[in-house]
């Protein structure tokens, strides 16, 4: 998924910098770890890296993701009228692949909608870096995430190879992720799915398969059918004032009530449950969510994010039936 924030969450930079990059102690020792693990031909390698211009703006730009804004000013970026409709109206384009998606692996049709719908406000927005420079930079220029985008650099190697992508013609994040969904290299290589069937996994042209593959995704590490997500708390005091409250669901109702948190209404499916604590303008906004929460976290590791996709699912949720309604009235 994607790592610092989402593809329309910030206004592209422009790609800078160039340098003698392969020829770097530490990326020639990289480059002959591929050779000798995955079996990539040196010389092939070597021109690419050859080819590699480095990006200074992505590691200024995952500094800063919009993750790092109050809640309050972050919701304002996804919950929008205009995104509500583009998600009204990507639901009745799709309908069918979304029903079958919640078929297959039980996610629902606004969820999923939802998640592209932050991700890249539908397809429109899937980023403009090219992903084999920005994984290169953040990989050997990035020193607090380096081991993390060597891995996403080689998984980014091995899909290229396994689909026959030119890998200097994908386009994504400025942390490298890619398609309507915005999945990492990893992630694409293992949850990207070919939904329609006709022998590719394409998440950059292909809604359909983008919507089986963020179904999958969320199936894959725990979702719920059919259970609740979150609801709003009544706190007593601010317990959470000096730490911050666990993401992992992991307390009973009844050690809620010791902490003087109560759900104003109950989550289907049951606990354990979290707290979500929110900075709103007037103050902090507390929520209480259950696995699924937890589970749209794992796709963008924010309770933020987490809350801004779910929000925005019931928004559209509301929207579209509330448009089916009016039609058959």
């Amino acid at each position: 998924m994607l790592l610092g924030g989402c593809a329309t969450s910030r206004a592209e930079l422009k790609p800078t910098g160039n340098s003698a990059f392969a020829q770097r102690p530490e990326v020639r020792e990289y480059i002959d770890q591929l050779v000798r693990k995955d079996g990539f031909d040196k010389a092939e390698l070597q021109r690419q890296f050859d080819r590699v211009k480095l990006q200074p703006a992505v590691i200024a730009a995952i500094k800063r993701p919009a993750e790092s804004l109050p809640w309050y000013k972050y919701r304002r970026i996804f919950l929008t009228p205009a995104r509500v409709r583009g998600g009204v109206a990507f639901w009745h384009k799709y309908r069918s692949a979304l029903e079958r998606a919640q078929k297959v692996y039980g996610v629902p049709p606004q969820m999923v909608t939802a998640i592209i719908g932050v991700e890249t406000y539908y397809g429109r927005h899937m980023g403009r870096w090219p992903v084999f420079d920005s994984l290169a930079t953040l990989g050997f220029d990035y020193p607090p995430r380096a081991r993390f985008f060597q891995s996403q650099l080689t998984q980014f190697l091995l899909l290229a190879r396994q689909e026959k992508i030119d890998p200097f013609a994908v386009k994504g994040s400025y942390a490298g992720a890619m398609g309507m969904g915005q999945f990492m290299p990893g992630s694409y290589r293992a949850y990207a799915v070919d939904f329609d069937d006709n022998g590719q996994r394409d998440l950059w042209n292909d809604p359909i398969d983008a919507i089986g593959s963020v179904a999958n995704y969320l199936a894959v590490h725990g979702w719920q059918a059919g259970a609740g997500v979150a609801v709003p708390a009544s706190v007593k005091g601010d317990p959470y004032a000096t730490r911050r409250p666990a993401a992992r669901p992991a307390l009973t109702l009844a050690q809620l009530r010791a902490q003087g948190i109560r759900p104003q209404a109950r989550l289907a499916g049951g606990g354990p449950y979290s707290v979500i604590r929110l900075d709103a303008a007037g103050g902090p906004e507390y929520w209480v969510g259950a696995k699924n929460f937890y589970v749209i976290m794992r796709y963008n590791y924010s309770p933020l994010y987490a809350m801004a996709v779910y929000q925005l699912s019931q928004d559209i949720k509301r929207a579209y039936h509330q448009g089916a309604s009016g039609d058959a009235q």
